[in-house]
């Protein structure tokens, strides 16, 4: 069974180092690290997590979208493991949208993205991958392969204004979510 890692908060110098490229994608090593990534990215409520987060300098990222009260509008998705991924293209058009963060807890941001992004990619069974994500998947990757070049979602605020607590968060998005439900 998995087990549950500790998330490295914001502080840790590991969030702000650049991951190594994993060299044997196999391993028993790799392979259980990623099933640990799996298990402690959902038993933290989180949509995705990459392996600096949890303490180890490797270019893995896990994407694990569902609608949850974080992201209510999130896609769901198995968790899927991209291993030393690299951005191949990607949309001139950016869209702002709120993000938080298994690294630093109880902090929103507006970020700007890129809206679809082209990624190439190593699954977990070693195999070259290519895949286009769209509007949150979109968001989602860029997030998660922050982590594995030494950057967090509050590095990529065009403000500060634009940093808000969860508290508050939370109480737009129930506003938002009562007013979208009177509007049927």
């Amino acid at each position: 069974m998995p087990q549950h890692l500790e998330i490295f908060q914001l502080g840790a110098p590991i969030i702000r180092m650049v991951a190594k490229r994993v060299s044997d994608i196999k391993a028993s090593e790799v392979q259980a690290l990623i099933d640990e990534m799996i298990y402690t990215c959902l038993e933290s409520k989180g949509v995705g997590i990459a392996a600096p987060q949890i303490g180890h300098s490797l270019a893995i990222m896990i994407m694990a979208s569902y609608p949850n009260t974080r992201y209510p509008y999130a896609p769901k998705m198995e968790p899927m493991a991209l291993i030393n991924p690299k951005v191949i293209d990607y949309s001139e058009e950016q869209i702002k949208d709120w993000e938080g963060c298994l690294s630093l807890p109880g902090i929103r941001a507006r970020v700007p993205r890129h809206t679809h992004i082209e990624v190439l990619y190593y699954d977990r069974e070693g195999k070259e991958q290519t895949v286009i994500f769209r509007d949150f998947l979109a968001r989602l990757f860029q997030h998660e392969y922050d982590h594995l070049i030494g950057k967090v979602f509050i590095d990529r605020v065009e403000s500060t204004q634009e940093i808000i607590m969860e508290k508050e968060y939370q109480r737009l998005m129930n506003a938002k979510l009562s007013k979208n439900e009177s509007s049927f």
